[in-house]
């Protein structure tokens, strides 16, 4: 795969090592991903990379997600929300090395290899760490190899030649913009492995 468990655990290990570090804040009082304050935005994140595992034992036989939610006890700090994150990510990571390499499961982006869903673990905690960060003013500094990775595997089509990784995956998702390239508004990644039709269901 070119994109692994590994670099899951490692995007995982960068983003809460840096938001440890404003962890004595107000995260209810911080902006995060959309609308969501920080807080929101770590209980999202922990519950998309749980709900991909979830997927991925579950494999549903319609196109739906397995019927559950994961919050976070209301009480929780925002050390408490980085040790959720980090649980989350250690049950999809779990779930990625011990499923038979050959599962396929559902993702609105069509039906979705280890490698996709591996690239979509990623993507959920840089991106949305990177919200985070904003709000809490904190400045991210990812692995650049697992972005590069994260960037061929789930953006296929999208030429990032001389561009910083991480800056070429935040441009990806429409964080940031680029000089002399378009907006990446309505973006969508691809979880379906490279040699099928692109966002195939079948």
């Amino acid at each position: 795969m070119t994109v692994t468990p590994g670099d899951l655990d490692a995007a995982i290990t960068s983003v809460v090592g840096e938001l440890r570090q404003v962890s004595g804040r107000d995260w209810s009082a911080a902006s995060g991903t959309g609308d969501l304050n920080a807080w929101r935005t770590a209980e999202h994140l922990g519950d998309c990379l749980i709900s991909y595992a979830g997927l991925l034992i579950a494999r549903p036989s319609t196109p739906r997600f397995v019927c559950f939610e994961s919050v976070a006890d209301q009480a929780a700090t925002p050390s408490e929300m980085l040790e959720f994150v980090t649980v989350a990510g250690g049950i999809l990571g779990a779930t990625l090395r011990t499923v038979d390499p050959d599962v396929r499961a559902y993702h609105p982006s069509g039906r979705a290899d280890l490698e996709g869903f591996a690239g979509m673990g990623c993507i959920e905690v840089l991106v949305h760490g990177e919200d985070m960060a904003r709000g809490l003013e904190v400045t991210l500094d990812p692995p650049r190899d697992v972005c590069s990775r994260v960037l061929a595997r789930m953006f296929p089509d999208v030429d990032v030649t001389g561009v910083d990784p991480w800056t070429a995956l935040l441009w990806a998702m429409d964080r940031t913009e680029l000089p002399g390239r378009p907006s990446r508004a309505g973006w969508q990644w691809r979880g379906t492995p490279l040699d099928d039709p692109p966002f195939s269901e079948a």
